[in-house]
């Protein structure tokens, strides 16, 4: 069975989900309104990674995947500190899908991403033609540069 994955932070770039589990196939881009994107998961390197926040009049931007029921399990792992919701998300052509997105409520006060991974987030949302004004968005959330 197949089943519909939202990806807003660092597994918008295929590569990196598809070095994560090798069922992703990429369907199309979609929003999610009334929530935006900010680096303020708690992680174990001391960074803030991407997380969504309700926010009622913002939109966050992200890929749509299919994948393998079976690899969900797989993928939580790699997204330790998150739970799996499902949300209404619209494709370009703003059709409702229902897909699963990962949120955390592991949060940090430090909401910087380190350099790095922003870079992975901003390559991601190049390389699936986000559009432009979100892409400056992400540009301007902090980032720090190994714990400076």
């Amino acid at each position: 069975m197949k089943v519909l994955y939202f990806a807003y932070g660092s597994n918008m770039l295929i590569t990196r989900l598809r070095s994560r589990i090798s069922s992703a196939k990429l369907i199309d881009i979609g929003f999610l309104n009334g929530y935006k994107v900010l680096f303020n998961k708690c992680s174990k390197d001391g960074s803030g990674k991407a997380n969504l926040i309700e926010s009622p009049g913002d939109v966050t931007w992200g890929v749509i995947y299919e994948i393998d029921e079976q690899d969900t399990n797989k993928l939580d792992i790699f997204e330790g500190g998150y739970n799996r919701e499902i949300f209404q998300i619209c494709n370009k052509e703003n059709i409702a899908v229902s897909a699963f997105v990962y949120l955390s409520s592991d949060l940090t006060n430090d909401e910087r991403a380190y350099e790095w991974y922003k870079e992975i987030i901003l390559k991601g949302a190049r390389e699936n033609n986000l559009p432009k004004n979100y892409i400056s968005y992400l540009e301007k959330l902090p980032s720090k540069v190994n714990g400076i």
